[in-house]
């Protein structure tokens, strides 16, 4: 009974875990009596082209998936946003007015993009440890796995040109080797207007239904031999082993579906400390600092299309993860999440009773996060506050060039100031207000909450705190720009004293110093290496009293499998969310003041025209008319409507950050979205999976094919897809 109950606990609830590939087998009959009607097989397989192919990890946090043979593949906005960026000015504004390059010779170069295909995974678990006992210390084991990961690695990648990577899983209880290759000439081909990829804005974000039409498209490109190359003219578009079919039958309530991906963290096995430390203490600090930056960005937007265009990246950086945040705090308290987390432990005791390798080791993790807890909380105030503006950012620059002694690391580190100070001061006359209120702003918060006395031993009034950091902003030689040049055009190395001086730097080491204080270093990190040691020893426990438990490795991107079934939800609100949205939505969202929900006249005309091509949704509708013909038959005509064009879904898939972009495949492998985000009420699944509210929200590929055909007018884009209807 005792181990029914834990499993109830602990174990992978419906649509709950995220699956190794490799592993899959394991996972076949479940999904098939899901409603998968292909075979593990068909997902990974190093012997055959199979689905895992087609996918592939973008940059290094999102996912994207080939729909060509000619190595096109889709993305999220958000994914490639700051390529398109990258690529906008105020002329050509690809972020506002959307990009589509109507020849391969418009595609755009991204320096710096990659794009990595997974050639295949291998267990060496008895290869990483070889050499580690019972008796290893704990630095000795790291260094004897540390070693072992970079012969194995390097013996792999001898003769080949692939990247090898060994992550450990279950906290080092086991070590998976992905032998990866990786593609560097990646080239921007189509993104929509943020008006479609990010209709919604900041808002929306994290909230359903939703109406965004989440995508970028972009092409790989390889050498003649269809290996990964440096960017070339001369190089050829890439010949992926699998591309993916897009189905044209669209979803029902209920369908089985699977997210094929790149999940980044999750925290799924963490005693009730480190979930009672995330939502209690330290989400509501990040969310309070992060808050004030967000107000001051968003009043800059509102001023100009130049203002917006500059702080459009730094507000989707901060705010995703601050909205994200607050749903996952809000989650973990209705579900209980600490409560739950202590049952369970209570019960792990119980079963540990009479084993000493397991029973001390919650005592311990106990201690250690309530050591670690004030460093921890230390480091957050450092990074989301002190940190906040730009102005201590370089503040940290310039402390960095004062500390170097060495002659030629002078010279370089120099050379780069000054062609940062180009591209900072080019707008500073509007960027310093805004940047100057940050800094106000977030250094008044530590100091009110206790974490920076070093600005009250004077100036013990908040008015007088927030005077003395005025002087401090506008008094330093790092928002000078001419005597900051003449300064760094005759710098030598006794010009570090000068700079030592500056009212920046001084305020920048007090608040390193603080937070970065070498003995609580060295503690933060020897009792991190403890909590990871206790939770390999935890888990291992884990697995012992639940033999029967399928467990699942929390995410570390790399490639997983989850799979669910396309379902809607009841809020916590009393509000009942159905699992589809559409273009209507769309519609009644328009608001022209607003810049997240101005919709394009284009979009509009289509809708208006109910225009969705093959595309929408067809009804048949019965005609009242009768009509007799000459030889007496009687016909009942009838006549087809498209009237809905879908533009999301939602399902029960256990995803996270780094599943952006992923694929979101049907019964039979075929592509019917493209995994976007998840539900606010079900953010805490990182930590704690809730069937009930957890939801990924999907672009439904039909709006995207919509888009690209009908909006774009790119047909010669899907003529390059394999499109398959039974209808």
């Amino acid at each position: 009974m005792l181990l029914a109950m834990a499993a109830v606990t602990i174990s992978a609830l419906a649509d709950e875990g995220m699956w190794i590939p490799m592993l899959l087998g394991r996972n076949e009959a479940d999904m098939q009596k899901a409603g998968m009607r292909i075979t593990a097989k068909d997902i990974y397989d190093i012997n055959n082209a199979c689905l895992k192919d087609a996918v592939l990890l973008f940059n290094q946090g999102c996912t994207g998936e080939y729909v060509s043979g000619e190595g096109l593949f889709l993305t999220n906005h958000h994914c490639g946003y700051s390529y398109i960026t990258m690529h906008s000015t105020v002329e050509h504004d690809y972020l506002t007015r959307g990009f589509w390059a109507m020849s391969r010779e418009e595609e755009l170069p991204c320096p710096g993009l990659t794009a990595t295909r997974l050639v295949r995974m291998e267990d060496v678990t008895a290869q990483v440890l070889a050499g580690v006992t019972a008796e290893t210390s704990e630095a000795e084991r790291s260094s004897i796995v540390e070693r072992n990961i970079k012969a194995i690695a390097r013996r792999a990648e001898e003769g080949t040109h692939y990247k090898a990577v060994i992550k450990p899983f279950y906290y080092g209880n086991q070590y998976f080797m992905y032998i990866n290759e990786v593609f560097t000439d990646v080239r921007l081909v189509g993104a929509p207007p943020s008006n479609i990829g990010k209709f919604g804005g900041d808002t929306d974000n994290w909230m359903w239904p939703r109406h965004t039409g989440d995508f970028s498209m972009f092409r790989v490109y390889a050498g003649a031999d269809n290996k990964p190359a440096n960017y070339s003219a001369e190089n050829r578009p890439y010949k992926p082993l699998k591309h993916l079919e897009i189905s044209l039958d669209g979803v029902q309530e209920g369908d089985f579906t699977f997210v094929f991906g790149y999940p980044g963290t999750t925290q799924r096995y963490v005693t009730s400390d480190a979930v009672e430390l995330a939502a209690n203490v330290e989400n509501p600090i990040r969310i309070d600092l992060r808050t004030i930056r967000l107000k001051h960005y968003k009043d800059a937007m509102e001023k100009s299309p130049a203002q917006r265009l500059k702080y459009a990246s730094k507000v989707a950086s901060v705010a995703n993860a601050w909205k994200k945040w607050q749903g996952e705090t809000q989650g973990l308290n209705r579900m209980n999440a600490v409560e739950k987390k202590r049952g369970y432990e209570e019960r792990y005791q119980k079963w540990a009773a009479d084993k000493p390798q397991y029973y001390n080791v919650l005592p311990q993790l106990h201690e250690a996060y309530g050591t670690l807890r004030p460093i921890e909380v230390e480091l957050i105030y450092y990074s989301e506050g002190v940190r906040a503006s730009d102005f201590m950012q370089r503040a940290q620059k310039y402390s960095q060039l004062a500390d170097e002694s060495d002659a030629l690391k002078i010279i370089g580190a120099v050379n780069r100031l000054k062609e940062d100070n180009k591209k900072y001061f080019a707008d500073f006359e509007q960027h310093s207000a805004v940047d100057r209120a940050i800094f106000i702003e977030t250094f008044l918060y530590l100091w009110e909450a206790g974490h920076a006395p070093y600005l009250g031993e004077k100036a013990p009034t908040k008015a007088a705190v927030e005077q003395k950091l005025g002087k401090i902003y506008d008094g330093s030689l790092l928002n000078n720009s001419k005597k900051l040049a003449s300064f760094l055009d005759g710098y030598t190395e006794k010009s570090a004293k000068k700079l030592k001086k500056d009212p920046a730097l001084g305020l920048f080491e007090m608040a390193y110093a603080q937070a970065y204080d070498p003995q609580k270093i060295a503690k933060y990190k020897s009792t991190y290496q403890d909590i990871q040691r206790l939770m390999r020893i935890y888990v291992k426990g884990m697995m012992e009293m639940q033999p029967d438990v399928n467990f699942f490795p929390d995410a570390n991107l790399t490639l997983r499998v989850a799979y669910g079934h396309i379902q809607g939800f009841n809020s916590f609100d009393g509000a009942r969310y159905e699992a589809f949205s559409d273009l209507k939505g769309i519609m009644d969202k328009e608001n022209p003041n607003i810049y997240d929900y101005v919709v394009e006249d284009k979009l509009k005309e289509l809708y208006a025209l109910k225009d969705y091509g093959r595309y929408g949704i067809v009804e048949e509708i019965n005609d009242s008319t009768v009509t007799e013909t000459p030889d007496g038959m009687i016909i009942r005509r009838t006549h087809k409507v498209n009237n809905h064009m879908p533009v999301c879904f939602i399902a029960t898939n256990h995803t996270t950050g780094g599943n952006s972009g992923s694929p979101v495949l049907n019964a039979d492998g075929r592509l019917i979205g493209i995994n976007f985000d998840r539900c606010w009420e079900g953010t805490m699944s990182d930590l704690l999976f809730d069937p009930d509210y957890c939801r990924n929200i999907c672009l439904d590929i039909r709006y995207c094919l919509f888009i690209i055909d009908k909006y774009a007018e790119a047909g010669h884009l899907i003529d390059e897809m394999t499109l398959v209807s039974s209808k």
